[in-house]
């Protein structure tokens, strides 16, 4: 299947989301559509919650797993889009997912917080939770990150998700 669509010159990429890309909201708001997708389990990692951030990190821990779902057929420019809003604090990196579905091994791009020794994660982040009392306004960042992003001087999805949760009436994120 990658192989036809690469002809084409543009590849298309399974990518594994575990945080706040696994609310079709922010996915729509980000990529203007939901793609396909499929439940996937990623072991060997776990998903910390982040002081003074809403949203989770993973890191590689033995014996421990992430569930969380493969998105199907990103293309190039949406995988633009995605490392653009995940940007510095995450590392892009090849990842082997469990699929849920038909218990098979696959390939996925995953985004992995980039400071291993970051002292500021803590615990297990729980999505049920977070979509409750965040999504809303989380899915409101990310759709004026992308509306920034197609401006020639578009802010750091960062410094994005700083100013928004800033004028809030949040409380002020460490700097």
């Amino acid at each position: 299947m990658a192989m036809a669509a690469a002809a084409g010159g543009n590849q298309v990429h399974n990518v594994f989301v575990y945080g706040s890309l696994l609310a079709d909201d922010v996915v729509r708001a980000l990529l203007s559509r939901i793609p396909q997708s499929s439940p996937a389990i990623l072991n060997g990692y776990h998903r910390f919650s982040i002081k003074g951030r809403v949203y989770p990190a993973i890191l590689p821990v033995e014996n421990k797993k992430v569930s969380g779902k493969v998105l199907h057929g990103i293309t190039d420019p949406e995988l633009y889009i995605l490392d653009e809003y995940e940007d510095v604090e995450y590392e892009r990196v090849t990842v082997d997912v469990s699929l849920m579905d038909n218990s098979n091994k696959t390939q996925a791009l995953a985004y992995v917080w980039s400071d291993k020794n970051d002292p500021n994660l803590y615990g297990e982040w729980d999505f049920e939770e977070w979509k409750r009392t965040q999504m809303e306004d989380f899915a409101k960042m990310s759709a004026e990150f992308r509306q920034d992003l197609e401006q020639p001087e578009s802010k750091t999805r960062i410094a994005t998700y700083e100013s928004f949760y800033q004028q809030d009436g949040g409380r002020p994120l460490m700097p």
